[in-house]
Formats: C-alpha cells, structure tokens, sequence
C-alpha cells in the first residue's frame, strides 16, 4: 500500500485511508507493516517474504522520511514488531510511541524533552501483531507496565492505539478524514507536530 495516511493531502479526503490501516490490522492472521524509514523497510519486506504462515500487507509513506540511527541490536528487533529505537538512563516516566512518517517526529519531541530534563523513551511499532506475539518479558522491556504516561502518535484512525496507551494514554491520530491539502499543512492542522506532541506530554506528566 502506498497512501498510508492523510500526508497525501493534493488528492483529498477520499485517497487518505483513514480508516484502513485499522481494518487491516484487525484482519486475522495478516502481519501488517508501516515502517519508518529504509531500515525497517527492509527489515519488513524480508519478514513478509520469509513468512510461512500467513500473508502480509506493506504500508508506505509518500513522503521523505529521515534515516534513524540505530545499533545492531535495534536492527534485529525491528523484526519483533516493536522495539526501543531512543531511551533515557534508568526507567522512563514516559513513552512515546509511533509509527511510518511519525517517528521522525517523536525522535524530534524525544529530543526536546531530554533537553527539558524528562526520561522519555521513543518506541517504534511498524507492526504490532508480530509486537503482540513476542513473549511477556520482552514486551514488559520495551512497555514496562509501571510507566502509564504513554503518548501513541500515528496519522491515522486514533481508537486502535489505547490497547497500547491505556485510558489515562493519550493518543495524536485521527478522528476524522482529512481534507485538501499539502501534507505539511495537514499534519500542522490535525496537530501532527513538535509543538503539539510536548504540550501533549506536559499535560500528561502533570496529570
């Protein structure tokens, strides 16, 4: 698939899928992938292919998305559906977690936040039926259940990510379709940015 959110914004409501990566991720048995950048294409596309048991869908972005920076160990969980690609010394008081075109902007919100002096950890998920399928201690390493205050940032349909965030989470998605517009300013009107993502996690830690 290579509409993957509202980031097409020229062709207009109709052609940004809302809706569909939910519906695809609630499709039994079908691994679906949104990776972040090169990387985790790769990573994505190797797993579909090695797959013995059931198929895969494959959602790109139309956008250009900045290369993340990771270690071997990074690499190899990226197969694992879900993994740490930033965190802080000790446990985190909070976590960010994104997907696709979003993790460069959780990076860049991580980054702020540590500057501000905040523990926060940036978790990408490019495929969260193989996340879900790992075993309890790795999920507990990289969502350690003790850290309730979770921000799930994703351009499309916000209601899949509470089973990740919880009710007191907060999620930056999508309550309703898009509209006609260049991406950049799509994502600056539906709150897809920097900006929004700390005032967002201001209010959670205090909350």
């Amino acid at each position: 698939y290579t509409h993957d959110s509202i980031g097409l914004g020229e062709d207009g409501p109709t052609h940004q899928p809302i809706e569909q990566l939910t519906s695809l991720r609630s499709t039994p048995n079908l691994d679906t992938w949104r990776p972040a950048d090169a990387v985790e294409s790769a990573v994505s596309w190797k797993h579909a292919l090695e797959r013995k048991d059931g198929p895969s869908a494959l959602i790109f972005s139309r956008q250009n998305l900045q290369h993340q920076a990771r270690d071997a160990q990074q690499i190899a969980d990226i197969s694992r559906g879900g993994y740490v690609l930033k965190d802080c010394a000790g446990e985190p008081e909070l976590i960010l977690i994104a997907t696709g075109s979003e993790v460069g902007l959780a990076v860049q919100a991580f980054d702020k936040l540590t500057e501000q002096g905040r523990k926060v950890r940036v978790v990408s998920m490019p495929c969260t039926s193989v996340f879900d399928a790992q075993d309890a201690a790795y999920k507990q390493s990289v969502l350690p259940l003790e850290v309730g205050a979770r921000i799930a940032i994703e351009a499309a349909h916000a209601d899949f990510w509470y089973k990740y965030v919880g009710l007191e989470g907060r999620v930056i998605g999508m309550t309703t379709y898009g509209e006609s517009a260049p991406a950049s300013a799509l994502f600056e009107e539906f709150g897809f940015t920097v900006e929004n993502i700390l005032g967002t996690a201001e209010e959670l830690l205090e909350d």
